[in-house]
């Protein structure tokens, strides 16, 4: 009796660094357009940093809020907003400080696949989303 084998590999899609700066980009822009500097974060699934840009004079501890950020959304695949309060030390414990639910950070979904997460840190919660939103909808990304 043969059985299948299954296949060890699967195809998988990467974020590029070409698609991390048409993200930064589009931050950018859109930080310079609501004249709100931010720090901004893009990371790939597996959250290593791609892009970052501390806009000038965007908040300097907010540069590490904004890694936290896109690191937290690439690793649980939803909005750091939609993280559970009530973990949040617990979260930022057990990861060495890198989960955060602070607003402002985004998994970059794209055909249903998360290819990576965004971070944007230094303005009021609510800038730090529209900020984020702008470089997703560049992508083509899910928002």
């Amino acid at each position: 009796m043969m059985t299948e084998q299954k296949p060890l590999t699967r195809p998988a899609a990467k974020l590029t660094h070409a698609g991390a700066l048409v993200a930064l980009a589009a931050a950018v822009a859109r930080a310079e357009e609501m004249g709100v500097p931010q720090n901004i974060s893009i990371v790939d699934d597996g959250g290593n940093l791609l892009a970052f840009v501390r806009m000038d004079g965007a908040k300097l501890l907010s540069r590490e809020t904004s890694l936290s950020k896109a690191i937290s959304a690439a690793s649980h695949r939803q909005p750091t907003s939609r993280l559970d309060p009530a973990l949040e030390l617990k979260l930022a414990i057990a990861a060495g400080g890198r989960l955060t639910n602070l607003e402002g950070g985004f998994p970059i979904i794209i055909d249903g696949v998360c290819v990576g997460g965004i971070g944007v840190g230094s303005g009021k919660g609510s800038e730090d989303v529209d900020v984020a939103k702008a470089a997703l909808a560049a992508l083509g990304a899910q928002i």
